[in-house]
């Protein structure tokens, strides 16, 4: 029987970026994929949403100018075709050279992983045959898929999940999104962008990203409604089917009331469950939460030799967190002793219109937990690069702690090229720092993080715009106990600017 010092189950991002770190500490290691490498990630996910968001904003931007262009379905599907198609060769060629020039330490294989015991894998190939091999450690990243109601027959055509979306062969006349969270926002963004198609989104809360400030959420939907799209707040699902080939459904109101609509599609996005049937979690040992994830103690199951990582944890369902959290397992594994995964400081991008990117607390978060802090809120009107790109839709808005120190809690970046703007502050955040340091660095000019810049500024008294001048443009506040009060002046006339 072959024995290995890892073997990953699973070959998504998650997977992948374990095993590839494996390889750095010289250990043997088996990759097991059933299907595509990439996974989710790749195939129907992240890589392919994104691009069709990008596509779907620069079609945004010439219908601007030309109100009359009509964006060709057959040209963007293949531009996603061909973005997929990229990164999967990239990652093939990776893998074969690997084993090329690793031929003692990597190995990949195509199949079915099934946990006999906590050492021991059954891997099932395409054509039946079956072999056994010896893990000392074993690395589970299954990743997830969409999340379907028991009472919606989703049949990848009609009415499809995110897996579904690249069947459609023609942009839809009309769409229903089930679901406001991100996901379904950036598909609704996405449909309503491209100028061809008539969307409606479920939004059970009363405001699209609940989870979000109230500010960034009335961004949002302002453009999606600029984009004719049609928001059901406050809307609970009563029925989905399928009738004569197009959507019927039926809402109900709050205060009693109900609607049925006709659509041409329906975009089920109510979140992902995890991959853990069929493995033989249970010969292992292997627990799972009350969510029906594995369990893990900072990447480690219950059984010590097994770790998990990604979706499969549902921790927090990111590419990003997925590599970090794979990477960060196989460290435990086989380096040296590091501190547990911190996920107070990750970084996300939000693909809606316009971009959203976030980092640390939320406002509304801060809040509701009762921590005192400080807001600075300065809108991309006043940020040159925005207004050289004609793009001066949004806000940059920081929090931090209600003291001198004014430690970075959070950051929220609602416009163009929102993404460019966080890291240096998440690096504030995951190093417990205050703010006089990027406050005084040589920021590029013109650029959109000059707006970070002047936040920071704003909170230590010596910005070039003055929040008392741009009152509706600039602003400041404190919030203890619950209560939020404007103010002019942050900082003490004893503490050195």
């Amino acid at each position: 029987m072959e024995k290995y010092d890892l073997v990953v189950i699973g070959g998504g991002p998650s997977g992948y970026a374990g095993a590839m770190r494996a390889v750095d500490f010289g250990k043997k290691v088996l990759l097991i994929e059933k299907k595509r490498v990439g996974g989710a990630g790749v195939y129907n996910g992240v890589l392919s949403s994104k691009t069709l968001w990008e596509q779907a904003l620069k079609t945004a931007s010439i219908r601007e100018v030309i109100p009359t262009y009509e964006p060709d379905f057959a040209s963007w599907a293949k531009i996603v075709d061909e973005a997929v198609f990229e990164r999967k060769t990239q990652m093939t060629v990776h893998l074969n050279l690997l084993q090329k020039f690793h031929p003692e330490i990597f190995f990949y294989e195509k199949g079915t992983a099934f946990l006999l015991d906590k050492h021991n894998v059954q891997i099932t190939k395409e054509d039946g045959t079956v072999r056994k091999v010896y893990a000392q450690n074993i690395l589970i990243a299954t990743g997830s898929r969409p999340r379907i109601p028991a009472n919606i027959t989703v049949d990848e055509q009609t009415i499809v999940t995110s897996d579904g979306i690249r069947n459609l062969k023609s942009f839809p006349k009309s769409i229903v999104v089930l679901g406001a969270g991100v996901i379904g926002c950036e598909f609704a963004t996405i449909f309503s962008a491209f100028g061809k198609t008539k969307v409606f989104l479920i939004d059970k809360a009363d405001r699209i990203l609940p989870f979000e400030d109230a500010d960034i959420a009335e961004v949002v939907t302002a453009n999606l409604q600029k984009d004719g799209a049609l928001v059901h707040h406050g809307a609970s699902l009563k029925r989905m089917e399928i009738k004569n080939g197009a959507v019927e459904y039926e809402l109900s109101y709050k205060d009693g009331s109900a609607e049925i609509f006709n659509v041409e599609k329906a975009l089920i996005s109510i979140g992902r469950v995890p991959n853990v049937e069929n493995l033989g979690l249970e010969n292992a040992g292997v627990k799972l939460n009350e969510r029906g994830s594995v369990w893990d103690d900072d990447t480690q199951t219950n059984i010590s030799n097994i770790y998990a990582a990604g979706d499969v944890t549902t921790e927090v369902a990111l590419v990003n967190v997925g590599e970090r959290e794979a990477r960060h397992a196989v460290v435990r594994m086989f380096g040296h002793t590091v501190k547990p995964l911190s996920y107070k400081n990750i970084s996300t991008i939000m693909f809606l219109n316009p971009e959203v990117a976030a980092v640390g607390m939320s406002e509304q978060e801060c809040v509701a937990k009762g921590i005192p802090h400080k807001v600075v809120k300065l809108d991309y009107t006043t940020n040159a690069r925005a207004i050289a790109m004609r793009k001066t839709q949004g806000f940059f808005k920081i929090i931090v702690s209600n003291d001198n120190g004014m430690r970075i809690l959070g950051m929220r970046v609602v416009g163009e090229h929102a993404s460019s703007a966080i890291q240096g502050v998440a690096y504030l955040i995951h190093t417990n720092q205050g703010i006089k340091e990027l406050a005084d660095m040589m920021h590029p000019h013109p650029s959109i993080i000059e707006g970070v810049q002047e936040c920071l500024r704003m909170l230590l008294n010596k910005s070039i715009y003055k929040p008392y001048i741009f009152k509706d443009r600039l602003k400041c506040f404190v919030c203890e106990n619950g209560v939020c009060t404007p103010i002019e002046t942050l900082v003490s006339s004893d503490t050195k600017i």
